[in-house]
């Protein structure tokens, strides 16, 4: 699901460190006409014929998590589909065979950009998915156990960067951070290569899904996307609309959405998803760490965290906890209410002066195993970001982005003026956007899809869900409650049973329909 990650050193104050991570943070000769106008359809010929060789995923060193047996195998695709003849990727896919009457193969992507895919595999187990589709997961590009890989900070550069506090915000210290940003440019550029970079967008991942979809023996798509998985879903209907059997996009962007409204909108919903926190966190009483009394809960909140300013938390793990992990910990625990309770107890800990559960989260945030090596999602994210978005130059519009963050997220706020703000990562990346600029959907030629929207969504708030069902053409399935993502995550069986019907019989959801969580 689309998390906005850090890259690089700390931005300065949490609300640069908000804006940046948010923004940081939308047949083969049909291929050749529809997505890859410049490549010879011919020369694609090999990659959409492949034979895919599955195998036990320990033969191929893979790993798949969840109830059921899998199989596991790399789709071979053009590094630059208009060199089709050039350099190749291999992306890393998983598959749960139909157990029934089979009718395809379903697609399925968890979000990021970043995030490894192959765990998709299990999606749906225990229902009709499981019975009548080969679900698929993959690693897109550059990510995960697809090669060659996103590269950038090694793990001890990536704790020394997660522990550095810098609120200042003055003209020299954008030198400064500006500085870090070209810094870690040439870092992701020395690590991965510029020719990798200019090609691990969105728009390549959308053509290798089509690869897939081909290699896979499926004449159309069937798709499940959560969170940046919607942008891949989206664009993929636009690239190949008539490939397009079903698309369930959860947590949706609004590809029409510009990057700075868009950033300041994501940290509004999180600041509404702490201010729902805060109120169930007041029925416990007097125990809540923030108060019996919401409307004081962001100022408990930061008499909590702004003394990491001078100094991190104690832990057991010897880093201890950084002004900056233990916002990202609480923004962690945000994004779902089945997380409040690890939130609830990390903020209890720090009432004490310890760390520890607040860091766990960070940890998982930023793709940190218990053995300290990272995986390369936050690395894939600025990689994936920044040629998927327009970039941002004017350090004006970012510094007036930074201030109304302030306003619309006060939890993130250190309280520090804002002088002006840095360039980020982008502003310094070594190939051009590839993306398409902000803009309405256009695919005339679409079947009905799904998209689900969450009231309370924190990361994807629940207008960018209305937007894209709209510019899609499609039906729109609200949920109501606070978290990131409804569908499969045993939250509601309304959702679950629509989008199910919906994937195994192409019957769309009522108009309007709206679906509570299931009682507890």
């Amino acid at each position: 699901m689309t998390e906005p990650h850090s890259t690089g050193r700390a931005l300065g104050t949490a609300v640069f460190a908000a804006v940046a991570a948010a923004a940081s943070l939308t047949a083969v000769a049909g291929c050749a006409a529809q997505g890859t106008a410049t490549a010879d359809a011919a020369a694609l010929d090999r990659y959409y014929h492949q034979q895919i060789d599955w195998q036990p995923c320990a033969d191929l060193k893979l790993t798949v998590e969840g109830p059921g047996r899998y199989e596991c195998a790399f789709v071979t695709v053009p590094i630059d589909y208009a060199d089709p003849g050039g350099a190749t990727a291999q992306i890393a896919v998983s598959r749960s065979k139909a157990t029934g009457t089979r009718i395809g193969s379903l697609l399925a992507n968890p979000g990021g950009p970043g995030a490894s895919g192959l765990g998709m595999a299990a999606l749906g187990a225990d229902t009709e998915l499981a019975e009548h589709f080969d679900v698929v997961g993959f690693d897109p590009r550059g990510i995960g156990a697809s090669t060659p890989s996103i590269e950038c900070l090694t793990s001890s550069e990536a704790d020394a960067a997660r522990a550095e506090v810098d609120l200042d915000t003055s003209p020299e210290a954008v030198e400064r951070h500006e500085q870090d940003a070209r810094n870690y440019v040439a870092a992701c550029t020395d690590r991965t290569g510029a020719d990798l970079l200019a090609h691990v967008g969105t728009q390549d991942v959308v053509r290798d899904m089509d690869v897939i979809r081909a290699a896979l023996g499926d004449e159309q798509l069937t798709y499940v996307g959560y969170s940046y998985g919607t942008r891949i879903g989206a664009q993929y209907a636009e690239m190949f609309p008539t490939h397009v059997r079903a698309l369930v996009l959860d947590g949706a962007l609004d590809p029409a959405q510009d990057l700075l409204s868009g950033s300041i909108d994501q940290m509004a919903g999180f600041q509404q998803a702490f201010d729902a926190f805060a109120a169930d966190c007041a029925t416990r009483g007097e125990e809540c760490p923030l108060g019996t009394d919401p409307a004081q809960a962001t100022a408990r909140y930061r008499a909590l965290v702004d003394p990491l300013i001078l100094g991190p938390a104690t832990t057991a793990d010897p880093r201890g906890l950084s002004y900056g992990d233990a916002h990202t910990g609480t923004i962690q625990a945000l994004y779902s209410e089945e997380f409040w309770p690890y939130l609830y107890q990390g903020l209890v800990e720090l009432q004490e002066g310890r760390g520890d559960t607040l860091l766990q989260l960070a940890d998982v945030y930023l793709g940190r195993e218990p053995s300290g090596i990272y995986n390369n999602q936050s690395d894939a994210f600025a990689a994936v970001h920044c040629l998927d978005d327009q970039r941002i130059t004017d350090r004006a519009a970012l510094t007036d982005a930074a201030r109304e963050v302030a306003e619309v997220a006060p939890f993130l706020d250190s309280g520090t003026e804002i002088q002006s703000a840095p360039l980020d990562v982008c502003a310094f990346w070594p190939v051009p956007p590839s993306g398409p600029t902000p803009h309405q959907v256009d695919a005339p030629e679409l079947p009905n899809v799904v998209v689900i929207s969450t009231t309370g969504d924190p990361a994807t708030p629940y207008q960018a869900g209305i937007d894209l069902a709209e510019q899609l053409g499609g039906s729109l399935i609200t949920v109501e409650g606070s978290r990131h993502g409804a569908f499969l995550a045993e939250v509601s069986s309304c959702v679950d049973r629509a989008a199910i019907d919906y994937l195994v019989d192409l019957t769309p959801p009522g108009d309007g329909l709206r679906c509570a969580p299931d009682a507890a």
